[in-house]
């Protein structure tokens, strides 16, 4: 008895695997694919490698170089403060730029090559081609900026200084207030000289510090006032000398808390996720820039702005009521998720795994800033997908 014969859909052979290239989302063969055409972008990709770990490396081998030649002349190459410089002034800025770059990239690049056309009649779905970008642009930005990150660290540990240079004068690194007062009771006249405290007329302090002789003579060149007439009085006595020491040792306390020789574990685990999670947002919105305006130069050079003009200011300004505008700028809201102990924008840090990081800033709470950062990534795919959505091929 024969079998009726079963109708085959038109383009299908039969036994053949099921047709996925209506599905909405990205498959690994094109996340693949993306990934192999941004990574053959040599002038991207040198521009990367150079940002995120050229300079930092030539930057501390410089230092490393002269270190050795001459020691006495040029101090440590890594320590603390290098790293909180690298940081947050390279990797910070320069890694979000180059990101942004990277994704206004993948984002542009299919139309300004003519490859959209191309694209569209595979059958593939559009939303799939854009999402396809995000996890192929991620891998690629992500992994140079940790690779960087992983320099810096290496260099800013392993080559730290032994002491703690603090207005110029070594001190014991990790003291408690009782600690530091103690030391310079025993180092008074390097405090006196040295230390960046001022007081006012009226403080019987100031009469001590104008007799004590640093450099040139009474008060010297230091940064220290004392009262006008002060000078040719009685010799302080050495317990005078010394309470003095011990009291602006006490005032500058809270900055020297901030000093430290090299950066905590858990200060650079916390950077290095704080730093990735600036490279991914800056992709994801250049992505989504790119995919909306269609061209890169203005595309780029629009996150530049936002980067390096827009951010500083709006972040630090108080501009009365635009509060909540301003607090709705990505990059405030990124500088609110630094780690204690990185000085962001302009602000001071606070320590290694705690403390005030950046009080200068315009205030915003932890949670708005997630909401903002999410509200950021979120917004720009959607509009990056909904462009490559309804462009015409």
């Amino acid at each position: 008895m024969a079998t009726a014969a079963v109708p085959v859909a038109p383009g299908r052979q039969r036994g053949a695997a099921p047709d996925h290239r209506g599905s909405w989302l990205p498959s690994g063969a094109m996340v693949t694919t993306r990934f192999m055409e941004l990574r053959k972008r040599r002038g991207v990709m040198v521009t990367l490698v150079l940002v995120t770990i050229g300079i930092p490396t030539v930057f501390l081998g410089v230092r490393l170089l002269l270190h050795a030649v001459s020691p006495k002349t040029y101090g440590p190459a890594g320590g603390y403060e290098i790293y909180t410089a690298l940081v947050s002034g390279v990797l910070y800025i320069f890694g979000f730029i180059v990101a942004a770059t990277l994704g206004v990239t993948a984002g542009s690049a299919d139309l300004t090559e003519g490859m959209f056309r191309h694209l569209v009649v595979t059958g593939r779905s559009r939303l799939a081609l854009y999402l396809a970008r995000i996890p192929a642009g991620l891998a690629i930005i992500m992994s140079l900026v940790a690779v960087g990150f992983t320099i810096v660290c290496a260099v800013c540990v392993f080559a730290a200084p032994t002491r703690l240079q603090y207005n110029g004068v070594a001190v014991p690194a990790g003291l408690s207030r009782t600690g530091l007062e103690s030391w310079a009771a025993d180092h008074a006249d390097d405090v006196i000289c040295n230390f960046n405290v001022k007081f006012g007329p009226g403080s019987p302090i100031a009469a001590v510090l104008n007799n004590v002789p640093c450099g040139d003579g009474p008060r010297g060149p230091g940064p220290l006032s004392a009262p006008p007439g002060a000078q040719g009085a009685a010799q302080p006595s050495d317990a005078q000398v010394r309470n003095a020491a011990a009291a602006i040792a006490n005032m500058d306390y809270p900055d020297y808390a901030r000093h430290f020789l090299a950066p905590s574990v858990s200060l650079m685990v916390e950077s290095g996720l704080w730093l990735e999670l600036e490279a991914a947002i800056g992709f994801v919105v250049g992505l989504g820039l790119g995919s909306l305006t269609g061209q890169r130069t203005v595309a780029v050079i629009l996150m530049i702005v936002l980067e390096v003009i827009l951010t500083p200011i709006l972040s630090r300004a108080r501009i009365p009521h635009f509060a909540n505008l301003q607090r709705a700028v990505v990059g405030l809201a990124t500088a609110h998720l630094a780690p204690g102990g990185l000085p962001v924008l302009g602000g001071g840090g606070g320590g290694p795994g705690g403390g005030v990081g950046n009080p200068g800033l315009l205030p915003e709470s932890t949670t708005v800033a997630v909401c903002v950062i999410v509200a950021w990534l979120v917004g720009w795919s959607v509009i990056g997908a909904w462009r490559m959505m309804t462009r015409d091929a």
